[in-house]
């Protein structure tokens, strides 16, 4: 099983890649899936050639067939005009350019990191449509994290949460795993001769 981590982060150290890194820690340790951690600013060149003649360099082209062979993926970015970084969206874009189908019916994580806590939204405004245009399924819970909110209670619940619905999503609930309703929860099917024979007249 293979997990990608797409991270937009610019510094070193990036909180957005120290995001990622806990989603994917989160995540590989309910699937023993496979991590790979892409990082943009290193292919930042190769995306802006993808875009002026048509075809992605070696790394790039790389770094797109890790997206579409994996079983998840999460993507985190940090936040810039309250919105997703446009590092972030031109890897993106040139990816579906390449191969439209690549994220469709993948399980995908999002998460963003910022200044404050008001531009919490991206996720629901930016990030999700973003991934749902490009057929992804976005798992439910989405993870931003604020300056404040390293060291402080939450995040780690979020963060938790957020990647236990990435993994149940990775490797599917079999049918042993799903609640099964009782027996006794149902009326006894009657064939509808018997039923019908009971209405008739006796004689």
């Amino acid at each position: 099983m293979r997990l990608v981590v797409v991270s937009a982060g610019l510094s070193v150290p990036s909180s957005t890649r120290l995001l990622a890194d806990r989603l994917a820690a989160g995540t590989a340790g309910r699937t023993a899936a496979e991590v790979r951690v892409i990082e943009l600013r290193d292919l930042a060149v190769e995306i802006a050639h993808t875009f002026t003649n048509g075809f992605p360099p070696p790394p790039l082209a790389d770094a797109f067939a890790a997206v579409a062979e994996a079983d998840g993926v999460i993507a985190v970015t940090p936040v810039f005009s309250a919105s997703y970084s446009g590092l972030f969206k031109s890897f993106f874009d040139a990816l579906s350019v390449t191969d439209e189908e690549a994220l469709a019916g993948k399980p995908v994580l999002i998460g963003a990191t910022g200044g404050t806590a008001r531009h919490s939204l991206v996720l629901d405004h930016a990030l999700r449509p973003l991934f749902a245009y490009l057929k992804a399924v976005v798992v439910p819970t989405g993870v931003y994290a604020a300056s404040e909110d390293w060291g402080a209670e939450g995040l780690d619940g979020r963060t938790e949460r957020a990647a236990g619905e990435l993994a149940a999503l990775m490797t599917g609930l079999s049918g042993a795993d799903r609640p099964r309703p009782r027996r006794d929860s149902f009326e006894e099917v009657v064939p509808f001769e018997q039923r019908l024979a009971a209405l008739r007249p006796a004689g």
